[in-house]
Order: C-alpha cells, then structure tokens, then sequence
C-alpha cells in the first residue's frame, strides 16, 4: 500500500510506528494524503508500548494528531462505532447543541 500511497503523492507523509494502522489514502484539495483508524492507532500504542487506554488518548491526541507537519500531513479517521461523539455529529443533533 505504501508504493500506492508515494504513486499518489510523492511527498506524502506516514505515521511511523503506526502500519499496521493504515487504511487507505484520501484526498485534501489536490494532493492525496495517508488515512489512518484512530481506533487501530490506540490499540497499536496499548499493545506494543504498554500504554492504558487512557495514557494512549491521552498521548496520541498531544503527539500525534496534534503534530501538524504540513500539507501532507496524515489523517487519522474516526470510527463512528467506538466514539459517541461522532454519533452526535453523524446524525445532525450537534446541530441542536448550538
């Protein structure tokens, strides 16, 4: 997948340490840019570096999403599934909030 994602944009940028939580590529304006599942990312960080769920959001989010590196900075997709927040936005209540 990676030769896919370098034939897509030659400077795109991976997350290392983070392959196995790779899921594709997407678009932003008009260069490609790697996907990641934020989920698969936080079970890749309790796993192989010990972390507890909490410890794992908690430097994820500050390290990782927070390090913006640029225009080919990765994205790390959120999975509706295992995050009640994007329930909210998913179905349009957020609306209602405001």
């Amino acid at each position: 997948m990676e030769q896919c994602l370098h034939d897509a944009n030659p400077d795109i940028l991976l997350a290392d340490g983070f392959e196995d939580a790779l899921i594709g590529y997407g678009t932003r304006f008009s260069y490609g840019v790697a996907v990641y599942s934020r989920r698969k990312c936080l079970d890749i960080l309790v796993e192989r570096d010990g972390m507890d769920y909490e410890e794992a959001v908690e430097f994820f989010d500050f390290n990782v999403t927070g390090a913006y590196v640029g225009e080919n900075t990765p994205v790390f997709l959120e999975d509706p599934e295992e995050n009640d927040e994007c329930e909210v936005w998913c179905d349009g209540s957020h609306e209602e909030r405001s």
